[in-house]
């Protein structure tokens, strides 16, 4: 027997509680891992309060993040007490995730743990740092350096967010760091190394097709008006990379800052990235990130603490990380 979030859905409508299962209702897979530490990310904190239709089938265990030792194997690639690391792949979706003891996966999907990071510091990094790290490689593979020019971070309190102003800040670039709470600037430029902070609401309302260029890239966590508006502002052939939908999933924008500045849009995609860039993207961030600095981004929780934090995260009250310690 094992504790784990269930979603559940009949005809009194969705609900989500704290509930013991057992092995034979595990979903198919060829690994089963006895999860260590899980997390809450935005998308997970959607499934469990319900404010958006991530869920495809029920019951659903949530959690698109999991690390843990390997207690069954039938696959070639992992053996009884490796630590392995999951991201993605519809995991807390489509197939029961993270917040649960135990978890039944496709080996496929699985990673092996970097050497130099334990348990729970990946955790405390999840998806939110690991799609933080896939942002700052592609601003990189377009040419992108230090010594570039300004880059802009939307969203930078939250837990994307906030890892890419650390990366960012450890590799030397000078970051711009936009957030609805100003008040936790220090944290922003003390513990994560932003050099500028502005407020969300410089971003947030319409405006003009083409603006000032005050940065040569960005990290835009937060879509709709807001990442027009920073495209916007973009240098000539600098790049922004796209990954949140914080304010909305709308993009009103026009090709000005594409035709004109010859600016890049890059999306970013965690939930299906394959095998070797995962690989690559963990053990940049193993490599990177100093662990002082993940204790400060993260707030270790328990499970019981799950379903109110997630409500909590919705509301915009939690700053950085959440980690969810088995």
């Amino acid at each position: 027997m094992a504790r784990a979030i269930l979603i559940q859905k009949n005809e009194q409508g969705y609900y989500v509680n704290l509930a013991t299962i057992n092995k034979d209702q595990l979903p198919e897979g060829d690994v089963t891992v006895n999860v260590t530490y899980s997390s809450i990310n935005y998308k997970d904190a959607l499934a469990i309060t319900g404010k958006s239709p991530v869920i495809r089938q029920f019951p659903m265990v949530p959690g698109i993040d999991l690390v843990g030792n390997v207690i069954e194997s039938s696959s070639p690639h992992y053996h009884i007490g490796d630590l392995v690391l999951l991201n993605g792949w519809g995991v807390g979706e489509k197939h029961w995730g993270g917040l649960a003891e135990i978890a039944r996966l496709n080996s496929n999907w699985l990673i092996p743990l970097p050497k130099n990071l334990t348990a729970k510091h990946a955790m405390a990094i999840g998806t939110a740092g690991y799609t933080a790290m896939l942002c700052v490689m592609a601003l990189e593979q377009n040419g992108i350096m230090p010594q570039s020019g300004k880059i802009i971070v939307t969203g930078a309190n939250g837990g994307v967010g906030s890892y890419a102003v650390a990366i960012l800040s450890r590799l030397g670039y000078h970051v711009i760091a936009s957030t609805g709470r100003p008040e936790e600037s220090n944290y922003l430029t003390t513990i994560l190394g932003a050099k500028e902070i502005i407020h969300r609401e410089e971003l947030s309302s319409p405006s003009k097709p083409l603006l000032k260029e005050r940065w040569i890239a960005g990290i835009d966590t937060v879509g709709s008006t807001t990442l027009v508006n920073v495209c916007a502002s973009t240098c000539y052939d600098g790049i922004i990379a796209a990954c949140g939908l914080a304010q909305g999933i709308d993009f009103n924008a026009t090709v000005a800052p594409f035709i004109l500045r010859g600016i890049t849009l890059a999306g970013i995609d965690s939930v299906m990235c394959p095998y070797q860039k995962r690989v690559t993207a963990w053990q940049r961030l193993a490599d990177i990130m100093d662990e002082a600095i993940i204790d400060k981004i993260s707030t270790e929780i328990t499970l019981d603490q799950v379903i109110t934090s997630a409500n909590a995260l919705i509301k915009g009250k939690i700053r950085g990380r959440l980690v969810v310690k088995f």
